[in-house]
């Protein structure tokens, strides 16, 4: 314990050296859809078998591929392609509108997002994650990197993000920033979701980190995003139907 300790310290006051500070991660997010619903004790067995013929065992979990591209002041994240394509290669699909910008100078975020069967663009100041850091660590493609954990007191989720001090720039994948070091791991909900980092680049982005020309969507503000996603879970429960069908997890 006494080792584990004066590494933990070691970490957490020797000064990254030579860092880089702009780059792109490159992140796989699986999601195991049948873990999700299984936890969903609400849903009627009409719902549980139109999943089940849905996604199967879905042991594996969906795959995709995200891009976070990241400067001292801004961060972008979104989809490695506008196109996904099944393990196999035999399907594709469009993917839904999914951008996340940061500029953490000004303290703002624009958040493109399709849900719930429309685009909203959600533009307002940055809404800091509660994280609580804890006293474990680990590898992760190289670095390594320190827990902390927090609650989406809206979808009742456990998120456990895994940040590396020796990247000090407080970017995350989704809607997870906030920490002394970018977050490389993010697990929501003990698994359900995974996102990791699986390349780093320590290069200039760009013009890689700007914003589309053209962003369409119902412009919204934080509160008016967390009423309408506590509605539509509290309906999804009335209703005893997945909240997951329309919306992000």
């Amino acid at each position: 314990m006494k080792q584990i300790l004066a590494f933990l310290f070691f970490f957490l006051t020797v000064p990254a050296i030579g860092q880089e500070s702009e780059g792109i991660i490159t992140y796989e997010q699986v999601i195991h859809w049948s873990s999700i619903y299984a936890k969903l004790d609400f849903l009627s067995q009409e719902e549980k078998d139109r999943i089940k013929l849905t996604w199967g065992n879905d042991d594996e979990g969906r795959k995709t591929k995200m891009k976070l591209f990241f400067t001292p002041s801004q961060s972008k994240y979104t989809y490695e392609s506008d196109q996904s394509v099944s393990d196999d290669g035999r399907y594709s699909w469009q993917n839904d509108e999914y951008l996340i910008f940061r500029d953490f100078d000004r303290e703002k975020k624009i958040e493109l997002i399709e849900m719930l069967g429309k685009t909203y663009l959600i533009e307002d100041s940055l809404k800091t994650p509660k994280w609580k850091v804890m006293n474990k660590i680990k590898d992760i493609n190289g670095h390594v990197c320190m827990l902390a954990m927090a609650e989406d007191t809206i979808k009742k989720l456990k998120v456990e993000a895994w940040f590396a001090h020796d990247l000090p720039i407080p970017v995350g994948p989704g809607q997870y920033f906030g920490l002394p070091g970018a977050i490389l791991e993010l697990d929501m909900n003990d698994g359900d979701v995974l996102i990791t980092a699986t390349n780093i680049e320590m290069k200039p982005v760009g013009e890689a980190i700007e914003l589309p020309r053209k962003m369409k969507g119902k412009k919204i503000n934080n509160d008016q995003y967390d009423k309408m996603i506590w509605e539509h879970m509290r309906d999804s429960m009335v209703m005893h139907r997945s909240p997951y069908w329309s919306m992000p997890y």
